[in-house]
């Protein structure tokens, strides 16, 4: 684990109980001033963010709760701008504001990553900045794309690979080339058929 995440997740309160389940020997070494690393993206995090069609982020409210949602689009939509920024477009959905709001008081930000048929996994952490001005907008905005509302740009302050373990295997009909629709096809003109002989396709 690099220095940046356990500067973010090792708070007191975390050693007291890594010390209380035995695992605290385990982590000390990576609150060591000798350690470094976690803060500036590389050209790996930068493909793998790119290369998503959605990630989950948390945000958390001015009364204390955690707040986590879905952020979505073709893959792509999440930037990588610089070793410390990435940026998304923001679209219109059920107009709640939750996690608008809550980074208006509060704009820490955490992100979680997933490529499920390659079982890898990236956690982020960074502080929010929004911006509604339509250049931003425009910038990050591709083609198609929902109706966009605001940039939301995070300043990258940590992020940390996670081990493979327990991450199911799952692939979007894109990633099956195609072969869920096709299937899919293939059901719908046999219970045609099935209807057209007077056979009930259930």
């Amino acid at each position: 684990m690099p220095l940046g995440v356990a500067d973010i997740a090792f708070t007191p309160t975390v050693r007291a109980e890594q010390e209380r389940l035995g695992s605290a020997a385990l982590y000390a070494s990576t609150l060591s001033p000798d350690r470094d690393g976690g803060r500036s993206l590389t050209e790996r995090e930068a493909t793998f963010l790119e290369a998503r069609d959605g990630v989950f982020q948390a945000t958390v409210s001015e009364t204390g709760w955690p707040y986590v949602q879905f952020r979505g689009g073709a893959p792509g939509f999440l930037r990588v701008i610089d070793p410390q920024t990435v940026a998304y477009a923001d679209y219109r959905g059920n107009r709640q504001y939750i996690s608008t709001g809550n980074l208006r008081t509060n704009p820490r930000i955490a992100i979680i990553a997933v490529d499920y048929p390659a079982r890898k996994r990236l956690k982020l952490w960074g502080t929010v900045e929004m911006s509604e001005d339509a250049r931003v907008i425009d910038l990050l905005s591709t083609p198609g794309a929902p109706q966009t509302e605001r940039a939301i740009i995070i300043r990258v302050a940590a992020y940390d690979w996670n081990c493979p373990q327990h991450i199911p295997v799952r692939r979007t009909d894109a990633e099956h080339g195609g072969e869920i629709a096709q299937l899919q096809a293939r059901i719908d003109a046999l219970e045609v058929r099935l209807s057209e002989a007077g056979i009930s396709p259930a």
